[in-house]
């Protein structure tokens, strides 16, 4: 229950940040959004470019681990998973309010799950935020992103957001390790520990998570 109402409070403080205190919406950001999802990309900071990318990698990170999670839940993941690829954590939070712990993963694999479930998934996030968080450092401009950062609700708000979802899939983890039998505490806290890398470092390295025919099968041979 204290997790439930540190989620909750996390979530209302969020919003509270974020239309009562961050910095104020300055003019063309409609037109930033636009160009940066366009690709349109001349004269924005290298950082920006990187930051807003990532932001669509970690919304992956979630889909990876939620909807094998909401298989066992009463809510469905998939709206939050979707609509978190819009406004992040904003979306996450309300989910990791209302699941309940679920170590087990009921029926069979479709080929989504299997997508998202797969080692090669977790290694093309992996190496495209490498490639994204390398580009931001070696050509970024940490001046005029700060300036940016103390003076636009955008990118103000962007930022906070990439800090949240990038500390908050160990709580997921956990029960997504149970689910595939796998006891291994140093790679829990590398994704734990490492913001967005330790958890693409997880989704790269996880066992496969067996099926329910799987498991049966498995029980009958101990118990045979």
């Amino acid at each position: 229950m204290s997790k439930k109402i540190a989620f909750i409070i996390l979530w209302l403080s969020f919003v509270t940040y974020a239309f009562f205190l961050a910095p104020p919406e300055q003019p063309g950001t409609f037109e930033l959004i636009k160009n940066l999802s366009t690709g349109v990309w001349e004269g924005v900071n290298p950082l920006v470019i990187s930051l807003f990318n990532i932001m669509g990698v970690l919304p992956m990170i979630y889909s990876c681990l939620l909807f094998i999670d909401g298989r066992g839940q009463k809510i469905s993941a998939a709206p939050f998973a979707l609509v978190s690829f819009g406004v992040g954590a904003f979306a996450i939070l309300p989910y990791l309010f209302l699941r309940q712990p679920n170590p087990d993963f009921p029926g069979k694999k479709n080929w989504f799950i299997k997508l998202l479930d797969s080692r090669i998934t977790g290694t093309l996030l992996l190496i495209s935020a490498i490639g994204l968080v390398g580009y931001g450092l070696i050509n970024g401009d940490w001046a005029d992103f700060a300036q940016q950062w103390q003076t636009n609700r955008f990118i103000n708000v962007m930022s906070l957001d990439f800090c949240l979802l990038s500390l908050l899939p160990s709580v997921l983890i956990s029960d997504d390790m149970a689910r595939r039998n796998m006891d291994n505490p140093t790679l829990f806290w590398i994704a734990a520990l490492i913001p967005l890398f330790g958890s693409l470092i997880y989704l790269s390295w996880r066992s496969p998570i067996p099926e329910k025919s799987e498991q049966l099968s498995k029980a009958q041979a101990v118990s045979t």
